[in-house]
């Protein structure tokens, strides 16, 4: 198949995309299909005259960089030549246009909130995940956690606060995180008053809207959905403090268990809450939500991601495996559950 691959954008979780695309890209050409890997935000500036020439498997195109911290989009944006305004490079439209499937590699913001999805339906371009509307649900924590709570699946209690609103009470310690984003991105763990309106700044450099939930000690816990079904509950264990986002992508800074070191009960709970999720969002081929379970065994909803990272670090890959699906199986798998969404 010719397939583009498309990764990066101009937001925080960049580099963590590019990861993703790399692997997903290298795989996919492993397999003898034509493969572009292409940033979103840079597009490709050049010139071309033969087609098949630019489906050449490059991976050299978009460098990676996976750092321990989200990185310097303003520096970023400087790298872009000319004068081009927007977050959608050159040819980027016309080239998937070009591909029989775009592979979304995004993460976070316009890859995942349903607006590049609802922009390719327009276009009549097909691409791999979940559709613009399911997309924009499962995007925004304060609308995905209402939908929960009316189906029975529990959620940290909390409060969403927009750029200059008034709190209400709040209960310590507590998180503040972004309403629309992942990857642990501005989110903080504050254990006073003190250090509240410190981690609202933070959220508020990218988001116009914080969640500020209770904080639920416990064991945290992912599970994926893969064409209806279930995979194998994964365990999320740093070495110290909570899954942030240097914890997330930095070799060594967390060990996964999967199967996770459950009863049966309890995994098959955690199974149907996910797909429950997953269907309450309208979600399609593929997600991964996570969990918290107390001491006492409550379990509690954290969010659903409709484009789960697929870096050699990430958590869906680690349990398509434990399903007997490796890498590259999953990434054919997710085409071909995407590819049913066209046919007719």
């Amino acid at each position: 198949m010719r397939i583009v691959v498309l990764c990066g954008g101009l937001y925080p979780e960049r580099d963590v995309s590019i990861a993703s695309g790399r692997q997903i890209a290298q795989s996919l050409i492993e397999r003898g299909h034509q493969v572009l890997l292409m940033d979103l935000f840079f597009g490709y500036p050049e010139a071309y005259t033969d087609l098949h020439a630019v489906f050449d498997g490059s991976l050299e195109r978009v460098p990676s960089s996976l750092r321990a911290a989200a990185p310097d989009l303003e520096a970023v944006r400087a790298k872009r030549p000319g004068e081009e305004e927007g977050l959608i490079g050159p040819k980027v439209f016309e080239l998937c246009r070009a591909a029989e499937i775009v592979f979304l590699a995004l993460h976070g913001e316009d890859g995942e909130n349903g607006k590049l999805q609802a922009a390719f339906d327009l276009a009549g371009i097909r691409y791999t995940g979940t559709g613009a509307f399911g997309s924009a649900l499962a995007m925004h924590k304060g609308v995905s956690r209402v939908l929960f709570e009316r189906v029975g699946i529990r959620v940290p209690p909390g409060q969403l606060v927009g750029r200059g609103e008034a709190l209400g009470e709040v209960s310590y310690p507590c998180v503040v995180k972004p309403a629309s984003g992942g990857s642990s991105v501005a989110t903080t763990i504050v254990e006073g008053a003190e250090g509240l309106d410190g981690a609202l700044t933070e959220v508020f450099r990218v988001d116009d809207e914080a969640l500020v939930e209770t904080f639920i000690p416990g064991r945290e816990f992912s599970v994926g959905v893969l064409d209806g079904a279930a995979l194998p509950v994964i365990e999320i264990c740093p070495k110290s403090g909570f899954f942030s986002y240097e914890n997330k992508y930095q070799p060594g800074m967390t060990e996964e268990i999967c199967p996770a070191t459950l009863s049966e009960t309890e995994a098959v709970c955690m199974q149907r809450a996910a797909l429950k999720a997953h269907k309450t969002l309208h979600l399609a081929v593929y997600s991964r939500t996570d969990f918290i379970q107390t001491e006492g065994g409550e379990l509690y909803c954290l969010e659903t991601n409709t484009l789960p990272g697929m870096t050699p670090m990430s958590l869906l890959p680690m349990e398509a495996r434990a399903a007997g699906l490796d890498f590259g199986d999953l990434c054919e798998r997710i085409i071909a559950v995407s590819m049913r969404k066209y046919q007719k």
